[in-house]
């Protein structure tokens, strides 16, 4: 008899995890409270509680074809970078395909988890739902909790005095829909992730007066890197993962800190990292340096306190004038249907193996999916966990002692500072590409590049010096899919083809390589001339 495994959430990690134990022969039930799938990327114009909101103008910080799921790619005539609703559409297709919506109750809460009576030899879980007002109990070997950690605004407002007083309107990014809130007003933003500063830059078109507050700063970046390609598909490779990871922390950090600053200088325009040994999730936007240097935007210090219509900042004479404060302040991490005493979250972490499970729990049938921010898409990465999660139920893979989980658990809460390779500030954030060959190495999923080098050198120059896309994950092992391959190919004609809308001949009569060597040769002449 098939393992019945409760999955909590049917937002992409939910989906992606009925999809796994479907193929490692579970039996998965997926409990929704909403009534649609999508999670994060459906969009609703009211926040609904204990559920994800965006707002209407979301588009994907990383593009398509490394967003992509391992098995199934976006359509190649979807734009390179998706607007919520594209993504959403391809959740949707993701679900038609795979026919994953039979398994889902729709307006389903989940109320409790509890250990069954038996659970240290079962690892069994009593699960009560809610459904209309009426509540159900079940029984499931395993459970799944996929409700990500972006539904518990936190809005720290004892950190901030005389709020209080201030007559003005404030509140969490987390209720912002459209930009008509802000018409005429002056704005302040406070945060400078990539929630506020998207909140401010639209605030910019119907706003009075925009300005950001941030203590930290952060690294801005545009989603069109180099040659005008996407970033990630420039950043995330194989080759230039080896080289970061191998270099000195302080080098690495250097690089980046140049690499970024390579399209306008960030001291220059109040941004700059306070601490920059660690990294940041950067910015991801287009925009906001135009809108800094057209005063569009105003980059603020930290917020000393409030007053009745004004801002006072730290370390700047006088007040600013403010009608609407919000707060990009972040979230809190959340599971109010399991007790305390199970996962304890302190810190904004909670006490996690490999992100996922609980390592002193007497049978490893209770796993966490998505609790992570990847330097890089989440979608493959909350798949691979997922996949990794499925076999270590059916009882093909096998965790650690507890001992060693705990060990590692411990050294990676205390968040220490890389010697080589980057470092993060917070606990949640790790490379993505590092973190994902893990468990695949766990599955036995990871790619061989060496041996691919000698059996299919093609393929395994697109998998070291290319992107690193999620579908290199399909090449060998369990889930083997026959497409893998061709979709590592084609990678990048699906990512040009709907950019590509007006091709125009090349009317030069020579060959770009020979307009390289006459450049640098004319540099050459132009130097020993400078000095004749």
């Amino acid at each position: 008899m098939a393992k019945r495994v409760a999955i909590i959430g049917a937002g992409v990690s939910g989906l992606t995890s009925i999809k796994c134990c479907l193929d490692e022969g579970l039996e998965p039930t997926c409990f929704e409270r909403s009534d649609d799938i999508g999670g994060l990327w459906r969009f609703t114009e009211n926040v609904e509680e204990g559920r994800a909101s965006l707002y209407k103008s979301v588009v994907s910080n990383t593009c398509k074809e490394m967003s992509a799921f391992t098995d199934f790619p976006y359509p190649e005539d979807f734009p390179v970078f998706l607007h919520n609703s594209l993504v959403l559409e391809y959740l949707r297709m993701y679900v038609n395909h795979f026919n994953l919506l039979k398994h889902i109750q729709f307006k389903t809460t989940v109320i409790s988890v509890r250990k069954h009576p038996d659970f240290s030899t079962s690892g069994q879980w009593d699960v009560v739902t809610e459904t209309n007002g009426k509540e159900k109990f079940a029984i499931f070997d395993a459970v799944m909790v996929c409700t990500g950690y972006l539904s518990d605004p936190s809005l720290p407002l004892e950190s901030f005095p005389g709020i209080e007083k201030f007559q003005g309107q404030y509140f969490h990014s987390q209720d912002y829909k459209h930009p008509d809130i802000f018409k005429g007003k002056r704005v302040l933003v406070i945060g400078m992730g990539n929630s506020g500063v998207d909140i401010a830059v639209e605030a910019t078109h119907v706003a009075r007066k925009v300005m950001i507050s941030t203590g930290r700063g952060a690294w801005v970046m545009s989603r069109v890197f180099d040659n005008g390609y996407p970033w990630d598909m420039v950043f995330l490779t194989r080759f230039m993962n080896i080289i970061r990871n191998a270099l000195p922390a302080p080098i690495t950090g250097w690089l980046i800190a140049s690499r970024v600053s390579q399209w306008f200088n960030h001291a220059n325009y109040g941004l700059i990292p306070q601490d920059r040994s660690v990294m940041r999730e950067p910015v991801l936007n287009d925009e906001l340096p135009g809108c800094i240097i057209t005063g569009k935007v105003n980059v603020r210090p930290n917020v000393k306190g409030f007053k009745e219509k004004a801002v006072v900042f730290e370390n700047t004479p006088g007040e600013e004038p403010v009608d609407i404060i919000v707060f990009a302040t972040g979230y809190n991490i959340s599971f109010p249907f399991l007790e305390e005493s199970l996962v304890k979250v302190e810190n904004k972490q909670a006490s996690l193996y490999k992100y996922i499970f609980l390592p002193q729990l007497e049978r490893p049938t209770l796993a966490v999916i998505g609790l992570i921010r990847p330097l890089g898409p989440v979608m493959p990465v909350v798949e691979i966990q997922a996949r990794w999660v499925t076999r270590v139920f059916k009882g093909l893979s096998n965790l650690p002692p507890v001992s060693t989980m705990m060990e590692e658990v411990n050294e990676m809460k205390k968040n220490k500072k890389n010697w080589f390779g980057l470092s993060f500030d917070e606990v949640l954030k790790t490379d993505c590409l590092v973190y994902v060959d893990q468990l695949a190495s766990s599955i036995g999923i990871k790619p061989n590049v060496p041996a691919l080098f000698l059996k299919d050198p093609k393929l395994a120059m697109k998998i070291f010096f290319g992107p690193c896309t999620a579908y290199q994950y399909r090449l060998t092992g369990p889930g083997k899919w026959d497409g893998a391959r061709s979709a590592i190919m084609t990678q990048w004609d699906r990512t040009l083809k709907p950019t590509r809308t007006r091709v125009v001949k090349d009317s030069s009569s020579f060959h770009p390589y020979l307009l390289h060597v006459f450049g640098i040769l004319a540099l050459v002449i132009g130097i020993y001339l400078s000095f004749n």
